[in-house]
C-alpha cells in the first residue's frame, strides 16, 4: 500500500494548528495524505502532507502555545517547504459576545480575521509601551493575502445562496460515533453559558454546575432558530498575545478599545513575516467561566470552514503540472456479485434506447428501467456495460433492495475503491469504522470529485419507493412490532425509502435504476415488457433446456404462448425440461394443470403470478420426489432473506433441531448436493464468491419474485415453528466481537434478521426466545442499526423478567447491554441507569467480585471517562483492576483490557510515565497470551507509538508504528481497513468495554 509521494515544491499552502484536537479535525478535512518528506536537519516540526480539492498542505502542529512558538514553527516550515504562498491559522479561540453584522457572537460560531478599514485583521494586545500611567499599544499585524480575503468573500456570497450549508456538511466528514471522535459533537445550545462580565467563577476546574455558579445569573439570548445546520461566521478583527484571557472585564474593555471579535495566542507570531489568515472556533466567553467543554466542536467548525476556502482558491498551472502521480479514477469492471443469463436474448431496441440517453454528454444522465419482476431488467442492464464498458471510467453496481442492502453495497464499493487507490486515507477511515452510514458518505465524496465524471452506476432492485406524499422516513420494523399493527400489506412501507438520497449530489456521471414500481422518476423511463416475438421465446427455452430442436417443436412454441413471454417462466421450464425426460406436450399438459389448481386455491393472484407460481409448482413437486429435504428447504426459505442462505447459517438452530434439518445439514457435501438440486431446476442459484463470504461458506439466493411465491403459495400463512427456526438459526450465528472479521458474519447476517422481524411480530416472548433476541439486538447495535437493537433489547428484556425475574444472570446482561447502547447513542443518564442496575443485580447475585459485576464497573469507568469525571473513572478502573486481577490473574485477556483502558485514562489525564507503564504490561501480556501478531497485541502496539509520538520521542513511535503495520498486513493483508489506518497517528485509541454479548 502505498500513498502519493509529492516533492516538497509541490505544497503551497500550510495550516498550523496550535492544540491536538485542532490538528485531529484539521486531518479528518485533507480529501487525501500524502507520504511524508525528508526534512532539513535543522527543522524539528512533524508535517502530514495532503491534499484538499486538489491544493497540496502541509499540516503542522505547534510544540506549545503562544506567538514563539507560532513563529518558530513557520520559519523552519518555509524553509523546507520554500514554496509555500501562505497559511491559514486554524483553531480555537475566545470569542467577544457582542454583536455583528451576523449576529451575536456565540459558542460554536467561526470568527476569521479580516481588515476592518481602521485595523489590518489582527492585533497584538500585549506588545508596545507603558506611556503616562497607561500602556499605548504599537502596530497591526499583516493584513491575510488578498486571496485568502477573496476567497472568503466568495465563499460567504455563495453560502448565502445556497440551501445547504457547506462548513456544516463538512462536520459530517468528523465521525462523532466514533468513540474517539465523540469530542467532536455539538455540545447543544443549552451548554452555551454567558454571565455578566462582573459575576466571577465559583471554583477553578470545575464546571459552573458544580462550582456553585447561580443559573439565574446567565445571560438569557435568544437561539439560532432554524439555524441548527448553518454555522454562523464572523469576520473582523482577532486579538493575539502570550496571555490566556479569563477576565471578562478586560475582554471588553479591549473589544470596544479597538473592535475586537476574538482572542487567541498564536497569531502574532505567525504573522510576523507570512501572509495568513486566521480562523477560531469559538470555545469561550474569554471569562473565568471557561471551560473546555466546547473545545472538540469549536475546533471542527474552524477546520470545516477552512477546508471551504480550498473550493474557493485557484490553483495554479505550475501546481497542477507538478511532478505527481496523475489522479484517475479508474475502477476494473467488477461483476462477479451479479448473477446472469449464459446468453442474453433481444431488447435490442431497449439497448439502444439507453444508448441514446447515455450519448448526451451535458450533465448527469439517468435511466429508469421499469418492468415487472422477473421481466429482465437486471440483464439489460449487465448487456449495456458489457457493451458500453470502454465508455467509462468505472462501473458500480449496488443493490437497492432496501436501505441495508444498498449500504452494505456501498461498504463493498469503498473496499473495492480502496483496493485499487489505496492512498484515499478517508475511504479507509470509514470503513475501519465499521460505520456503514459514514462508508456511504465516503463513497460518494469519492464519486462527487469533479474530476471523476465517467463513472457508470446501477442501482438495482430499486422496487420499493417510499410514496410521493411521504418526504419522512419509512415505517420502521419496530413501530410495527410494538404497535401490533405491523401486515402482510405493511411489508413494502416497511423497506420503503428514498433514493435520493444515496444518488451522488454533482452533475455528473451515469446512472440506471431498475424497479418494478411505476412511482420512480428519477430519470428517463425505459418501459420493459414481455418478449412479444414466439422467437425470442423459443431462444430462452432451448437456451436453458439444452434443446436445440425446440425450434421445430410445435408442441414448444404452444408452451412458449403459454408462458405469455414471461423470462423468468420460460428459464423455469427449460430448467425443468433439461431435468426431466418429457416432452413439451407432456410438460404443457402438467403446466394446465398447475395453472387450473393454483387458481382456484388463490383466485386473487394476477395472471402474471400465476404463469410464474405454476411453472414453479411444477418444480417443486418434483423436487418433492428428489429430495424431500429439499423441498422443505424451500418453504424454510420464507422464513428467511433471499439472499445468501448458506450452509453455517442452517447447521446450528439449537437443541430443538428438526429432523429434516438434521439430514439437510448432517455434512456439508449433503447440503450442497441438495442445494445444487434446487439450482439445477431455475428456482435457485449459487452466489459468486464476495468479499462477505470470506467468513464461512458461500451462500445461495432466489429471485425475488421466486420468494414471493415461497412465502404466499408454498407457506400459506405464518408457521411459528418455521419462524423460529430462523431466528434461532440467525441468533446462533451472531459473532463475538473477539472473532476474526466478525463484522463480515455480521452483514451477512442482518437481511436475515431483518426478515425474522417480519415473521415474529405477534408471537409470544418465553425465556429461550428472549435470549435469541438479546442476540439479534447486539446485532443491530453493532451495525448501527440502533432503533432496532433498543427495541429488541427492550422485548428480550420483558421476556427474560417474565420467565426468569428481574435479578437474573440473564436479565442483567440484557440490561448491561441496554446501558452499552445508550452510551453509544450519547444518553449517558441512561446508560448510567442501566449501569447502576447491572451493577447492584450482580453485588446481589454474585458479589462484588464476580467477573460479571467487574465488567459492569469496567463500563462505568468508561461511561465517567466519557462524561470527563476521570477521577470517578479512575476509581471504577482500579477497582475493576484489582477484582480482575484475584479473579482471573494478571495476564487475563479481560484483566489487560482494563489495563489498557487506564493507560488511555492517564494518557487523558497528562499522566504519560504512568500511562506508558500500562500500555507496556498490556502488551507483555498480551505477546505472552496471545503471541507478537495477535491483532489485540498490535493495537496495544500502536497505542504505544501513540504515546511515544506525544513525547517527542519519534524514533521509537516510528518503530511501533512499523511493527504494527508489518503485523497487520501480515493478519489481514496489505489492502484491510486495520492495516491502512494504521498508517494513520494516533487513529486507534479505543476504550475496550466488556460483557457485551
Amino acid at each position: 500500500m502505498s500513498l502519493k509521494c509529492l516533492s516538497r515544491d509541490s505544497y503551497r499552502v500550510g495550516w498550523i494548528c496550535p492544540l491536538e484536537v485542532e490538528q485531529i479535525a484539521a486531518m479528518e478535512m485533507l480529501d487525501e495524505e500524502h507520504q511524508p518528506l525528508p526534512q532539513p536537519s535543522g527543522d524539528t516540526n512533524v508535517y502530514n502532507l495532503g491534499s484538499i480539492n486538489n491544493h497540496h498542505v502541509v499540516v503542522a502542529g505547534l510544540p506549545r502555545a503562544g506567538n514563539c512558538s507560532a513563529a518558530t514553527v513557520v520559519t523552519q516550515m518555509r524553509m523546507t517547504f520554500p514554496n509555500l504562498k501562505y497559511a491559514l491559522l486554524v483553531g480555537i479561540g475566545g470569542g467577544v459576545p457582542t454583536k455583528t453584522d451576523w449576529g451575536m457572537i456565540r459558542l460554536g460560531h467561526v470568527v476569521v480575521s479580516e481588515p476592518t478599514g481602521v485595523h489590518s485583521g489582527a492585533i497584538q494586545y500585549d506588545h508596545g509601551k507603558a506611556k503616562a500611567g497607561h500602556f499605548e499599544r504599537k502596530g497591526f499585524l499583516e493584513a491575510p493575502p488578498t486571496a485568502l480575503l477573496n476567497a472568503a468573500r466568495e465563499l460567504a456570497v455563495r453560502r448565502q445562496r445556497v440551501d445547504d450549508d457547506p462548513i456544516w456538511g463538512n462536520l459530517g466528514r468528523i465521525q462523532t460515533s466514533r468513540r474517539r471522535l465523540r469530542r467532536f459533537k455539538f455540545p447543544g445550545a443549552v451548554n452555551d453559558y454567558l454571565y455578566p462580565s462582573n459575576y466571577t467563577h465559583g471554583q477553578q476546574g470545575v464546571p459552573c454546575e458544580d462550582s456553585g455558579c447561580d443559573p439565574r445569573q446567565r445571560i438569557e439570548r435568544p437561539t439560532d432558530e432554524g439555524n441548527d445546520s448553518f454555522i454562523v461566521v464572523h469576520r473582523g478583527t482577532i486579538a493575539s498575545g502570550e496571555l490566556v484571557i479569563k477576565d471578562a472585564k478586560k475582554r471588553d474593555d479591549m473589544a470596544q478599545e479597538y473592535g475586537v471579535l476574538c482572542f487567541e495566542m498564536e497569531a502574532a507570531g505567525a504573522l510576523t513575516d507570512f501572509p495568513c489568515m486566521v480562523i477560531r472556533g469559538i470555545s469561550d466567553y474569554c471569562d473565568s467561566h471557561k471551560n473546555d467543554q466546547w473545545h472538540g466542536y469549536a475546533a471542527a467548525v474552524a477546520a470545516a470552514y477552512a477546508r471551504q476556502l480550498f473550493f474557493h482558491m485557484s490553483i495554479e498551472e505550475v501546481q497542477r503540472n507538478s511532478n505527481s502521480r496523475q489522479i484517475t479514477f479508474e475502477l476494473p469492471l467488477n461483476l462477479s456479485e451479479i448473477s446472469e443469463v449464459t446468453r442474453f436474448v433481444a431488447r435490442e431496441d431497449k439497448l439502444k434506447r439507453m444508448e441514446e440517453i447515455f450519448d448526451t454528454t451535458i450533465g448527469r444522465r439517468t435511466a429508469v428501467v421499469h418492468g415487472l419482476g422477473g421481466i429482465g431488467k437486471t440483464q439489460l442492464a449487465i448487456a449495456y456495460i458489457k457493451r458500453n464498458r470502454s465508455h467509462y471510467s468505472a462501473t458500480i453496481w449496488l443493490n437497492a433492495r432496501d436501505e441495508t442492502a444498498l449500504k452494505q453495497s456501498f461498504a463493498r464499493t469503498a473496499e473495492w475503491i480502496l483496493r485499487h487507490h489505496p492512498s484515499l486515507t478517508y475511504i479507509a477511515g470509514a470503513l475501519e469504522s465499521r460505520d456503514l452510514d459514514e462508508t456511504v458518505k465516503a463513497a460518494k465524496r469519492w464519486l462527487d470529485d469533479r474530476m471523476n465524471d465517467r463513472w457508470l452506476i446501477v442501482y438495482d432492485n430499486y422496487d420499493n419507493p417510499l410514496p410521493g406524499n411521504q418526504t419522512g422516513k419509512g415505517i420502521s420494523y419496530t413501530s410495527c412490532v410494538e404497535a401490533g399493527t405491523y401486515s402482510d400489506d405493511d411489508k413494502d412501507l416497511v423497506k420503503a425509502f428514498d433514493l435520493r438520497k444515496f444518488l451522488p449530489e454533482t452533475d455528473h456521471g451515469a446512472i440506471i435504476v431498475t424497479t418494478r414500481s411505476s412511482m420512480v422518476k428519477l430519470g428517463q423511463i425505459i418501459h420493459l415488457r414481455k418478449l412479444e416475438d414466439i422467437n425470442d421465446s423459443l431462444e430462452v427455452l432451448a437456451s436453458v433446456s439444452g434443446r436445440e430442436n425446440l425450434r421445430q417443436d410445435p408442441a414448444a412454441a404452444d408452451l412458449a404462448r403459454q408462458l405469455d413471454g414471461l423470462p423468468l417462466a420460460l428459464a423455469t421450464a427449460g430448467a425443468y425440461l433439461e431435468q426431466v425426460s418429457i416432452s413439451c406436450t407432456e410438460y404443457l399438459q402438467l403446466y394446465r394443470e398447475s395453472w387450473q389448481q393454483l387458481h382456484e386455491e388463490t383466485p386473487q393472484l394476477a395472471a402474471y403470478d400465476q404463469t410464474l407460481y405454476s411453472t414453479w409448482n411444477l418444480s417443486y413437486r418434483y423436487i418433492q420426489q428428489q429430495s424431500p429435504i429439499a423441498a422443505i428447504l424451500l418453504r424454510q426459505w420464507a422464513y428467511f432473506a433471499s439472499e445468501d442462505l448458506w450452509y453455517e447459517l442452517l447447521e446450528d438452530s439449537g437443541p430443538e433441531k428438526p429432523e429434516w434439518l438434521g439430514a439437510l445439514t448432517k455434512t456439508k457435501l449433503i447440503f450442497h448436493a441438495s442445494l445444487r438440486i434446487l439450482c439445477s431446476h431455475g428456482l435457485v442459484e449459487a452466489d459468486p464468491t464476495t468479499t462477505l463470504q470470506r467468513v464461512e461458506s458461500r451462500g445461495y439466493s432466489v429471485h425475488g419474485c421466486v420468494h414471493s411465491w415461497m412465502i404466499h403459495v408454498l407457506n400459506q400463512g405464518l408457521e411459528n415453528s418455521m419462524a423460529w427456526i430462523a431466528v434461532e438459526c440467525v441468533a446462533a450465528r451472531v459473532p463475538g466481537k473477539d472473532e476474526q472479521e466478525f463484522w463480515l458474519l455480521q452483514r451477512r447476517l442482518i437481511a436475515h434478521a431483518d426478515r425474522c422481524l417480519e415473521t415474529i411480530r405477534n408471537i409470544e416472548i418465553n425465556g429461550e426466545a428472549a435470549g435469541a433476541l438479546h442476540s439479534l439486538g447486539f446485532l443491530y447495535a453493532d451495525q448501527g442499526r440502533l432503533q432496532e437493537a433498543e427495541a429488541m433489547y427492550e422485548r428480550a428484556l420483558e421476556g427474560k423478567e417474565k420467565a426468569w425475574g428481574r435479578e437474573h444472570r440473564s436479565t442483567l446482561d440484557t440490561v448491561n447491554n441496554l446501558g452499552l447502547l445508550y452510551a453509544n447513542q450519547g444518553r449517558l443518564q441512561e446508560a448510567e441507569a442501566m449501569y447502576e442496575r447491572a451493577l447492584e443485580g450482580y453485588e446481589t447475585a454474585w458479589g462484588r467480585e464476580h467477573t460479571s459485576t467487574l465488567d459492569t464497573v469496567n463500563n462505568l469507568g468508561i461511561l465517567y471517562a466519557d462524561q470527563g469525571r476521570l477521577q470517578e473513572a479512575e476509581a471504577m478502573y482500579e477497582r475493576a483492576l484489582e477484582g480482575k486481577e484475584k479473579a482471573w490473574g494478571r495476564e487475563h485477556r479481560s484483566t489487560l483490557d482494563t489495563v489498557n483502558n487506564l493507560g488511555l485514562l492517564y494518557a487523558d489525564q497528562g499522566r504519560l510515565q504512568e500511562a506508558e507503564a500500562m500500555y507496556e504490561r498490556a502488551l507483555e501480556g498480551y505477546e505472552t497470551a496471545w503471541g507478537r501478531e495477535h491483532t489485540s497485541t498490535l493495537d496495544t502496539v500502536n497505542n504505544l507509538g501513540n504515546l511515544y509520538r506525544n513525547q517527542g520521542r519519534l524514533q521509537e513511535a516510528e518503530a511501533m508504528y512499523k511493527r504494527a503495520l508489518g503485523g497487520k498486513e501480515k493478519a489481514w493483508g496489505r489492502e484491510h481497513t486495520s492495516t491502512l489506518n494504521t498508517i494513520k497517528a494516533g487513529s486507534r485509541r479505543q476504550r475496550r468495554c466488556t460483557n457485551e454479548r
